[in-house]
């Protein structure tokens, strides 16, 4: 595989020392930088009430990058249905979409993003989609963000037809996501793109992507299976400095999944110090292997072999690295670092730029 399109998955990390006022600057730089590499995509995940992460309006923050960006494609990875109206989201997008013409992408998950009471909060107004009609609801918000609109039938037997917005010039991409046999099964019987979350759970990719390449039905929207994979990557000048950057969020992972509170993300000096379980150790070395850490070269062609395992012609990094106690507050220097020297990569003939 010699052409690979890089692309830019974040959930607007929150560092110990750092206000959401400075995670959101840092997000902002981390875009503008994208743009300005001719990375592809840059997507924002939504979670809950999560002390180290303050994505939790997708539609909100794209609304600002928007702005502040003038080439990459923008989108949420993803919005979390089952929180929202399908309505809703499809006015927020079609508002996206008016702003930044050509640039908008809606990605879709069924999962809830958070624990279960703040879902039960999320839900308590009666504004969400059940899980079970969530098939449905993909294809209300298909017909809404349209330019031709929805038709209902009211009880009068009256037609009424609803639109997202009310005069849409184009529409944004829509992508379902999962890490799951029924993700990948129902985008391929709606004729949707298709990413499966390998840097979320890192097993089952091949069966998923066989899942959906097998089954797929085309739709107006998409004549042949289309997905990107994406991963959790720290690129840096040496491997050792790379080993460093990636301790913060290995071991906030390791907390995670052993029920451990959270906190901040910890400064990679503070990550060199912590005291860490043997159960969560064990954890942190297996993701370790998963993730791809490293000097960029090597970083650059296990990517690109990766890709190339799987068929696909566009890799969405999650940039992993964590920042040291100097480094300004409201900038993350090591994950803008990881896509520069990714980018260099491409440049060079590693890979190759979209």
């Amino acid at each position: 595989m010699t052409e690979l399109s890089l692309s830019v998955l974040d959930l607007v990390p929150v560092r110990t020392g750092q206000t959401s006022a400075d995670a959101v600057a840092a997000t902002i730089a981390l875009a503008e930088r994208a743009d300005a590499l001719g990375l592809h995509r840059f997507w924002l995940a939504e979670h809950h009430n999560m002390p180290s992460v303050a994505s939790t309006n997708p539609p909100v923050l794209l609304g600002v990058l928007a702005g502040r960006t003038r080439r990459i494609r923008l989108g949420s990875g993803g919005v979390m249905l089952p929180n929202h109206a399908p309505f809703v989201i499809a006015e927020q997008f079609a508002a996206l979409e008016a702003a930044a013409p050509g640039r908008i992408d809606l990605g879709i998950g069924r999962a809830p993003g958070s624990d279960p009471v703040i879902t039960a909060l999320l839900r308590s107004e009666g504004h969400t989609s059940d899980v079970d009609a969530f098939p449905n609801h993909i294809r209300d918000i298909e017909a809404l963000i349209s330019r031709e609109g929805a038709g209902l039938r009211l009880a009068t037997g009256e037609e009424y037809t609803v639109r997202a917005t009310p005069a849409a010039a184009g529409t944004p991409d829509l992508w379902l996501l999962g890490s799951s046999d029924y993700s990948a099964e129902l985008a391929a019987r709606l004729g949707l793109p298709y990413v499966f979350a390998h840097h979320f759970s890192g097993q089952g990719t091949e069966h998923a992507l066989d899942l959906y390449r097998s089954r797929f039905e085309p739709s107006e929207q998409l004549a042949a299976p289309r997905t990107f994979l994406t991963a959790n990557v720290v690129a840096a000048d040496t491997a050792r400095e790379a080993d460093r950057l990636a301790l913060p969020q290995l071991q906030h992972m390791a907390r995670l999944r052993t029920g451990t509170p959270l906190t901040a993300l910890d400064t990679v000096e503070h990550a060199e110090s912590a005291a860490i379980t043997a159960a969560q150790q064990e954890l942190i070395a297996a993701m370790r292997d998963r993730w791809f850490v490293g000097e960029a070269s090597d970083v650059a062609e296990r990517l690109a072999a990766f890709a190339e395992r799987y068929g696909v012609d566009e890799i969405m990094v999650s940039p992993a690295a964590g920042a040291f106690a100097a480094d300004p507050i409201d900038r993350v220097p090591a994950r803008e670092r990881t896509i520069e020297l990714l980018a260099a990569r491409l440049q060079q003939g590693a890979l190759a730029a979209a």
